[in-house]
């Protein structure tokens, strides 16, 4: 695992950040075989920001879980910075999703009995930073996604425009390399959703990082620096 995580480390800057090659997966149903990706693939370069779409049930979600190593592809390859996810075991698979990627989900997942500030302090305290430390960047990143005066509040007592900036500014909690965000929009309505996705595009932009998301808005699409599409199983 040392070996893994040293070599993570030392990626020159503004290199291919995310490669995925000939990528499979099938998963057992009622006894037969249900084959949702079935190849094809991609790479993802520092500082780029990438669409994904296709209809739904093609895989997008499946692909996204895939890269973020929530799941492990029936067959294929996975590169984060140059790196084959697939000689990983669980413990870097831990570390690399913790320290290089950044989730945003469809719906914010904050946890409902601790504040905005907590939610975004979590992941640094997982990461082993100091209470303080992780206080001070928490609320940086909770004014960079202006919800800095909910800080002290519930998700519950919050819109759902604030809960998802709030998920926005989580997500960037650990300075990850990759940002991968499912649908982060879908759970907004028009006005709110405009607003978050402005903000989600400022925040990769400013800081140099790549992102990959998933969508079904071509209009959103449209920003990104280009697209992939996933058509009957296969990524193109």
């Amino acid at each position: 695992m040392a070996n893994i995580l040293n070599s993570l480390s030392k990626v020159p800057k503004g290199d291919v950040v995310l490669s995925v090659r000939d990528i499979k997966k099938t998963f057992m149903e009622g006894g037969q075989p249900l084959h949702i990706l079935r190849g094809g693939g991609f790479d993802l370069h520092r500082g780029e920001i990438v669409a994904m779409v296709g209809q739904s049930g093609s895989g997008k979600s499946t692909l996204l879980q895939c890269v973020g190593l929530l799941d492990r592809p029936t067959s294929g390859s996975i590169l984060i910075d140059g790196v084959p996810a697939q000689k990983m075991d669980e413990d870097a698979r831990t570390i690399v999703r913790r320290k290089k990627l950044g989730f945003v989900y469809q719906r914010h997942n904050l946890l409902s009995d601790f504040t905005a500030l907590e939610n975004v302090m979590l992941p640094m305290m997982a990461d082993g930073a100091d209470t303080g430390a992780a206080a001070a960047r928490a609320m940086k990143l909770l004014k960079s996604a202006n919800v800095a005066h909910r800080a002290s509040h519930l998700p519950g007592e919050m819109s759902g425009g604030e809960q998802q900036r709030t998920a926005v500014a989580r997500a960037l909690a650990n300075a990850p390399e990759i940002l991968l965000a499912d649908e982060p929009t879908g759970s907004l309505d028009p006005a709110h959703a405009t607003a978050v996705f402005e903000l989600l595009l400022d925040l990769v932009r400013r800081n140099k990082m790549a992102l990959l998301f998933v969508t079904h808005d071509m209009n959103l699409a449209a920003r990104a620096d280009r697209t992939i599409t996933i058509k009957d199983g296969i990524v193109k």
